[in-house]
């Protein structure tokens, strides 16, 4: 197991996050795809690397050649989650709440993300 699968439930699909460091510093977009077991994520417009793609012929299918671009995964500490109520980016926090949900928290204005 890699370290990162204890983060891995802090940033979720869908959640709008900022890249923190790397050739992407600064973007914001929301993430596609959390990758636990490997501490990875891919978010929308990030880390964009181009493919090329030799013409397969598997079965029935057949896969176009060319050159495809698609957005690779990037270490899930190289994001940070941006908090949905002061847009800022923030660490994230959990608490459990009076019926018994663990929500995750906002550390900069404490307000409850999910």
């Amino acid at each position: 197991m890699v370290g990162g699968s204890k983060v891995a439930n802090k940033i979720r699909q869908g959640d709008t996050v900022e890249v923190i460091s790397g050739n992407d510093r600064g973007v914001r977009d929301t993430v596609q795809r959390v990758l636990g077991k490997e501490g990875r994520v891919v978010v929308a417009s990030v880390n964009v690397v181009k493919k090329h793609q030799r013409a397969v012929r598997a079965g029935r299918a057949q896969v176009q050649p060319g050159v495809i671009s698609f957005e690779a995964p990037i270490d899930i500490s190289n994001v940070m989650l941006v908090c949905p109520r002061c847009s800022e980016r923030t660490r994230v926090g959990f608490i459990l709440q009076d019926d018994g949900r663990k929500v995750r928290v906002c550390k900069k204005c404490n307000e409850v993300i999910d």
